[in-house]
């Protein structure tokens, strides 16, 4: 080892750093190159000398930290200030076909999945409603969106968690029926019958899911009423997923028409 490189080590083990990792530098104005360090986690730009460069943060760094999730579309969506130009549907069912309703605690070997819930939801908007506008019933579908990355939180946790949460669940949905040439806020009458939906949903979930007797369910999501009594068979991920995505372009078709 070099006299340069055993300083970079010790450097290195002053500043508290990850081991320094030796790379060539980009080449130089005459063609050469140089070895450096790279050296992890720091950040900001700090010259060793004799071609020795580390990278460090400041102790009292006033950014702020990340809040953005990386999508397998490739977009990044700030969780904080999300943009609708960074919501794809297909972000969304993959997403929501991998959330597990109930916090996981239903029966059988596949978890009972946010996109089936979601699909049911809107079925049921159908059923309550007939001859509704597809733009409402796509509002249904979408209705549990955000939690293709903020999770699905059973009520009670959310009630603890307080206005930090909801208002994050509110930019998140606003940015996502705008995304979807929804209005950012549905109309309250909307908002009830798309609730009264998902109250039947988990009426069921919870009683052939969830080990709810029906008195308890009854207690908590009210009788389900004006829907077809619906027998639970739990899809799994990818049929989930394909599923959303197919009723997806069904109602977007069909209220683009």
């Amino acid at each position: 080892m070099g006299a340069a490189a055993a300083r970079g080590k010790a450097v290195s083990r002053r500043t508290g750093a990850f081991s320094p990792r030796l790379v060539a530098s980009p080449p130089l104005l005459d063609g050469t190159s140089s070895l450096c360090y790279a050296v992890r986690p720091f950040r900001q730009p700090v010259h060793l000398g004799d071609g020795i460069m580390a990278t460090r943060t400041p102790p009292h760094s006033t950014q702020p930290p990340r809040a953005w999730q990386r999508m397998l579309s490739g977009r990044r969506l700030d969780l904080l200030d999300p943009s609708p130009v960074d919501v794809e549907i297909e972000d969304i069912a993959h997403g929501l076909a991998r959330v597990a309703r109930w916090n996981g605690q239903t029966h059988g070997p596949l978890a009972f999945n946010v996109a089936q819930h979601s699909l049911i939801v809107e079925d049921f908007c159908g059923q309550l409603k007939p001859g509704w506008p597809m733009k409402w019933r796509l509002a249904a579908l979408l209705h549990d969106a955000p939690e293709f990355v903020i999770g699905d939180m059973i009520s009670p946790f959310k009630a603890q968690l307080g206005g930090h949460y909801k208002t994050i669940e509110s930019r998140l949905m606003q940015a996502i029926h705008l995304r979807f040439g929804l209005p950012a806020h549905l109309p309250q009458t909307v908002e009830k019958l798309i609730k009264r939906a998902d109250h039947a949903s988990a009426y069921f979930e919870a009683v052939q899911l969830a080990g709810f007797e029906p008195a308890e369910a009854r207690k908590f999501f009210g009788t389900p009423r004006d829907v077809r009594p619906l027998t639970l068979d739990v899809m799994t991920t990818l049929d989930a997923q394909t599923a959303y995505l197919k009723r997806f372009k069904e109602l977007s078709s069909a209220c683009a028409a």
